[in-house]
């Protein structure tokens, strides 16, 4: 099922409306989503509990979530 941008507001509060639309635009689910949220924001854990790196949708995610708080960071 496609997100909508209350979707995407939901799990990442409130968000850019470019980061809301590209988000919607890779055709992810909302767990896809939340997964590339977890791994953006504790990827250490992640990597100790012997996850595979993301792939596919999930990783397409993670580069647009880590290159927008790359930006809100400087």
């Amino acid at each position: 099922m496609t997100m909508t941008s209350d979707d995407v507001i939901a799990a990442l509060g409130p968000a850019d409306e470019t980061l809301v639309a590209d988000v919607i635009a890779t055709g992810a689910t909302q767990a896809e989503l939340a997964e590339a949220f977890a791994w953006v924001n504790n990827d250490e854990a992640l990597l100790g509990e012997g996850r595979h790196l993301p792939a596919g949708r999930v990783a397409a995610l993670v580069d647009l979530l880590s290159a927008e708080e790359e930006e809100q960071d400087r």
